[in-house]
């Protein structure tokens, strides 16, 4: 069987990098809109077999459950990382053969760019991974088997995958996917995901009615202003 994992913390918490350019109240609704697009593509998956969502955040249960999906609940988070690692354990127990973790901030991800994940074919142990869009993060994993080495989520994770599944003996698949590798960490991200094309989108949406495109984009006509005086 494969499967999805969706690993889901509060949202309130969500997005802390952004701390010094966005508000609370704009941190969680730029999360909420994130989310919002991740859950739309993840509805259009055919490649998943089941759908398995860890969380203890109330609002995504109640998602989850209207959508099929089995909730693992929580009931503390620690980290990603042991939220993805104990939920993996678990869906392993359950039969799943090969598991694709996600995250849930991933603006323009479609569904076939999460089948075509799903659709690798590779004889277990094996990884397929996607980077982050500077290449340092994982913004997909797909694990055979679901347990084959430790979640290192955070700086430096993808090199730190790479060599566990060295270790692990698994044959390592790399794929780059600009939408999958878009997700909004820090100012940086949001600059760069204001090139891209967000209409039909809940996160364009969002921006725009919240004010917060056009403060970016204020800020990014006085760099360039500034840098073209010099």
């Amino acid at each position: 069987m494969r499967a999805l994992l969706l690993p889901v913390k509060d949202l309130k918490n969500a997005k802390k990098r952004l701390m010094s350019v966005l508000t609370p109240e704009e941190r969680f609704g730029l999360a909420e809109a994130m989310l919002a697009d991740t859950i739309r593509a993840v509805q259009g998956v055919c490649a998943a077999e089941k759908i398995f969502v860890v969380t203890n955040y109330g609002p995504v249960m109640d998602l989850a459950g209207k959508n099929g999906w089995e909730v693992l609940r929580e009931e503390r988070q620690i980290s990603e990382s042991d939220s993805v690692d104990v939920a993996s354990r678990i869906c392993e127990e359950r039969g799943v053969r090969s598991l694709l973790r996600l995250p849930l901030d991933l603006p323009l991800v479609q569904p076939g760019d999460i089948d075509e994940l799903l659709n690798v074919e590779c004889a277990s142990p094996a990884l397929v991974i996607v980077p982050s869009r500077d290449g340092t993060g994982t913004n997909a994993m797909l694990r055979t088997p679901p347990t084959l080495f430790p979640s290192h989520f955070g700086n430096g994770s993808f090199a730190k995958h790479l060599a566990e599944a060295g270790r692990a003996g698994a044959r390592i698949i790399v794929r780059r996917n600009s939408r999958l590798e878009m997700d909004v960490d820090d100012a940086a991200d949001l600059r760069v995901l204001l090139e891209h094309d967000l209409s039909g989108t809940e996160t364009g949406r969002w921006l725009r009615a919240s004010g917060v495109e056009a403060k970016f984009r204020t800020n990014l006509e006085a760099r360039a202003r500034f840098a073209a005086e010099r």
